[in-house]
């Protein structure tokens, strides 16, 4: 009897490091799905961050380099432009990307690189034990802001991909969540559209992941996913905000 659920070939078999419930296991198996729906292992390098997954290179079978905090969409550039011929992609979250990593993905989506980007939104820092990030929601408690984020003081949450999309260089912008079944499938669909857009060569690509972090939000894996939904989803709004062929159609 043959298999209908199997580990993608390009996962690799390792015990994770993520904290239980944790959704960057999931988004894992998404990437190396579409990896191998697409046949493109052979030639695929990823870009692991700082940040929880610093150590993204243990749980994948292809090439993996890691960047200094916030630097993975400058080494992309750097490896996609000398070989244009390998499918490119930075793996980062939200402390990594919007934070000390700004420039590099503002100024690497507005030159229009031809790799793709997948950004995991928990809204905190990780890692390092749960500070804010730009993401951090207002009146969230963190480590940093016990009594809740002030946007007064520190303004209101960056939404990166609505940023991102506002750039007159064609790319593919979506936000989606990895937080329920009804969501991954889209997450996927979304991640392998991104993917596609790189073998073409047409643009740059980028995917949100909007996550969960029950460790640093002081709550249990069901209670996370229910808190992301009611105070997340409702600013982070799922969807898709650029693509090229709107542009080609316009």
């Amino acid at each position: 009897m043959g298999k209908t659920f199997q580990k993608p070939i390009s996962l690799a078999e390792q015990d994770t490091h993520y904290c239980p419930g944790c959704t960057h296991g999931v988004i894992h198996r998404l990437v190396a799905e579409v990896i191998d729906e697409l046949d493109v292992r052979s030639r695929t390098v990823g870009i692991a961050p700082v940040g929880c997954a610093v150590l993204a290179y243990n749980y994948f079978t292809f090439d993996f380099l890691e960047a200094a905090h916030g630097r993975a969409p400058a080494v992309a550039t750097g490896i996609k432009r000398v070989r244009p011929d390998l499918i490119v992609f930075t793996y980062q979250g939200d402390g990594d990307l919007a934070s000390i990593g700004m420039a590099e993905i503002i100024h690497a989506a507005n030159r229009g690189e031809k790799f793709t980007t997948i950004f995991v939104n928990n809204a905190v820092y990780g890692m390092t034990g749960g500070q804010m990030a730009p993401t951090t929601m207002p009146n969230q408690r963190t480590t940093t802001s016990p009594l809740g984020r002030n946007v007064e003081e520190v303004g209101m949450p960056i939404k990166v991909a609505e940023l991102l999309s506002s750039f007159e260089t064609p790319g593919y912008i979506s936000r989606q969540a990895v937080l329920r079944p009804k969501y991954i499938v889209k997450a996927k669909k979304a991640i392998k559209k991104a993917f596609e857009y790189q073998m073409q060569n047409r643009c740059f690509s980028f995917v949100e992941l909007v996550s969960n972090c029950p460790t640093n939000w002081g709550l249990t894996p069901v209670e996370s996913i229910k808190w992301a939904e009611e105070t997340l989803l409702p600013y982070y709004k799922l969807g898709e905000f650029k693509n090229p062929d709107d542009v080609e159609e316009g």
